[in-house]
């Protein structure tokens, strides 16, 4: 296709237009640190696999290369690349280079693992509000998108300055700091950014295939096992729901329970996971935290349910000191 008009540019990213002989150009990013930047007319190959599929890149395709160039070098800053083995793979480098010594631990902070790239900004805002004064970091996995760049929240909150920095972890990039590891990642976060507290999430796109362990929202487990092997304080983000239309998000998500309730060993002092998926009911009780009050009443009010309604009383208080997070997707 053709590039007929550039929309919008920030460090990492294009957003454009093209001509792919459609009845209209249609919109694409360009990832520019993995790929040549590009002008108007310029000639390129996107990828419209996603927007084929109807996949959750909100119709955007994605430019695979630029062909008005005849090479391009994009120096990075040490040894370690990223997409590796890859027609993109790209010399990211890593702060473990800068740093060979390792970071000491991160001794009582609070890390909030996030199931979903948009309960990370419930959690800036509410820290802002909560500790004024005080610094979050931002620590991304490669649960999902990988490109940093990709996240207009990222960058509506560094704008708003709600974040002290970014770490990207695994095969994710584009943060401050390029970590290899969540393990490096976090110490990271907490030293070298500064950090009083850190949150942590995959990128945008979560992926889901409706099956019990078939989605990346697992990975909260590790998360939450990191932080603790690190001796931070380690908090779960829930993914809770009035408006969700499939029964296993209604509610506490299933994912809230599955990842810690599964792969987790969990201690007398974060207490017992109960409840069982697919009832319609998703009842997730800590010794802190009792979700089944709230979806029983919510499930009073959905008429169409009401084939499900039932009077729960699980145990616990009806108070949670974790953090919460309302999404409806």
């Amino acid at each position: 296709g053709t590039v007929t008009e550039i929309l919008a540019e920030r460090p990492g990213l294009q957003k454009v237009r093209v001509d792919l002989g459609g009845p209209e150009p249609e919109r694409a990013y360009v990832l520019t640190q993995v790929t040549p930047p590009v002008a108007l007319d310029d000639r390129v190959v996107v990828n419209t696999t996603a927007v084929a599929l109807g996949l959750g890149t909100g119709g955007w395709h994605f430019v695979h290369w630029n062909l008005s160039v005849d090479g391009w070098h994009s120096p990075g800053p040490g040894h370690i690349m990223k997409l590796r083995y890859t027609s993109l793979q790209a010399d990211t480098g890593a702060a473990e280079e800068h740093h060979p010594e390792p970071l000491p631990e991160i001794g009582g902070t609070p890390v909030v693992a996030c199931g979903l790239h948009s309960q990370m900004a419930c959690v800036a805002a509410a820290f802002a509000v909560t500790a004024p004064g005080k610094r979050l970091a931002y620590v991304m996995t490669d649960g999902a998108a990988l490109p940093l760049a990709l996240s207009d929240l990222v960058a509506d909150m560094g704008e708003r300055d709600l974040l002290a920095g970014t770490v990207t972890c695994g095969h994710a990039f584009g943060g401050d700091l390029e970590a290899v590891s969540l393990a490096a990642a976090l110490p990271m976060a907490r030293h070298l950014l500064d950090a009083d507290a850190i949150v942590v999430s995959m990128g945008p796109g979560v992926v889901g295939t409706g099956t019990k362990l078939g989605n990346t929202g697992t990975e909260v487990a590790s998360i939450l096992d990191t932080a603790a092997a690190l001796h931070g304080d380690p908090l779960l983000c829930l993914r809770v729901s009035s408006g969700e239309q499939r029964d296993r998000h209604l509610g506490v998500s299933h994912h809230a329970i599955t990842a810690p309730g599964t792969f987790r060993n969990l201690t007398s002092t974060e207490g017992s996971l109960v409840g069982t998926l697919g009832s319609g009911v998703n009842e997730p009780t800590w010794t802190n935290l009792s979700t089944g009050t709230y979806n029983s009443r919510l499930l009073r009010g959905r008429g169409r349910r009401g084939r499900r309604r039932r009077e729960a009383h699980p145990p616990g208080g009806s108070t949670s000191t974790w953090p919460t997070s309302s999404n409806a997707s």
